[in-house]
């Protein structure tokens, strides 16, 4: 029992690591398909803003003394560009009605090109690398409570409670705001909600913006937390928080929980070479078994979605074009 305990305490920090890009990029996609819009282009957005943050970083590092004000400075410009970048996506789907499937994976092939290109223009490899990230920290007090200090409070990011904290703000404007409300109309009915004299149009650029905004956000905090390096990819896991938008039923406490379990299952890919208990499970098993736990969330992913996509309802109006001439 200890060592299953010892064993929890050592993979948990980790999986929480790997949950909250996961866990602000699927709030992201799920205000975009609450207004009505798709977004495939996730994993773009999550690189754009990987990129944006890593140049940022590194152009700021020589110039300002406290290295971490470089890195929140880093983070806030990924956010930034990453509503820009959305109104791309906005344009072609809620003003020129394009089919949004097509329109989010020409995001996620522009951004990998584009960010690439520019990396190999400036650095000559491709590939950006930061000196300075978020440094785990101890919470005073609280990460002196037994079992549940260990598992929360210790070698915790600071990104980690910003990102929770936008969960519970995003929840309070979803269903306790007008705003909130309207944009929920707009994905559900949104000839009823224009009747009503709301800008449907409007609602579906703001919440596309912020998806883009909080995706961009999610892969700038994989660059300051445990990746430290651009290098044109998030190892798909935009499409992982789709998956976990879906699987969480388009609710923020469902994503909460889906994205903690697509997170640890991350993290058992992750960290298997080098927690004992998987390098010495991999070494008593056939030869596939490495290649099984890498590909383990991708796997875990794919029976959830089995088992759970009938039971799930999305938004009534989500990836339909609005025109409002048509009833």
């Amino acid at each position: 029992m200890q060592g299953v305990w010892d064993l929890i305490r050592l993979i948990f920090p980790y999986a929480i690591v790997f949950t909250i890009p996961l866990l602000i990029t699927s709030l992201g996609g799920l205000f975009s398909e609450r207004s009505g819009v798709v977004n495939i282009g996730l994993d773009g957005f999550m690189v754009f803003g990987s990129f944006v943050s890593a140049y940022t970083i590194k152009l700021l590092m020589p110039v300002l003394p406290n290295g971490d004000l470089a890195v929140w400075i880093g983070l806030l410009a990924a956010t930034v560009a990453g509503a820009v970048f959305s109104l791309l996506h906005s344009f072609a789907c809620v003003t020129l009605n394009a089919n949004q499937v097509i329109s989010g994976t020409a995001i996620n092939m522009i951004a990998y090109a584009v960010t690439v290109y520019i990396a190999r223009t400036i650095t000559g490899s491709g590939n950006i690398t930061i000196v300075h990230g978020i440094a785990r920290t101890d919470i005073p007090v609280l990460s002196q409570i037994p079992v549940l200090g260990d598992l929360f409070f210790k070698s915790t990011y600071a990104t980690t409670w910003v990102v929770l904290l936008i969960l519970v703000v995003f929840a309070f404007i979803l269903y306790r705001t007008a705003f909130g409300l309207r944009l929920r109309a707009c994905g559900e009915h949104p000839h009823a909600a224009d009747a009503a004299g709301i800008n449907v149009y409007r609602t579906r650029y703001i919440a596309v913006a912020i998806s883009g905004a909080f995706s961009a956000l999610g892969g700038a905090a994989i660059l300051v937390t445990y990746s430290g390096e651009f290098n044109g990819n998030v190892a798909g896991l935009g499409f992982l928080a789709l998956a976990a938008l879906i699987f969480g039923k388009w609710k923020p406490l469902g994503i909460l929980g889906a994205t903690f379990f697509f997170g640890f299952a991350a993290t058992i890919a992750n960290v298997s070479q080098v927690i004992p208990f998987f390098t010495n499970l991999v070494d008593k098993s056939p030869f596939w078994a490495p290649l099984t736990l890498k590909a383990f969330p991708y796997v875990v992913t794919l029976i959830a979605l089995v088992f759970f996509s009938k039971t799930t309802q999305a938004p009534r109006a989500s990836g339909l074009p609005y025109d409002k001439g048509q009833r």
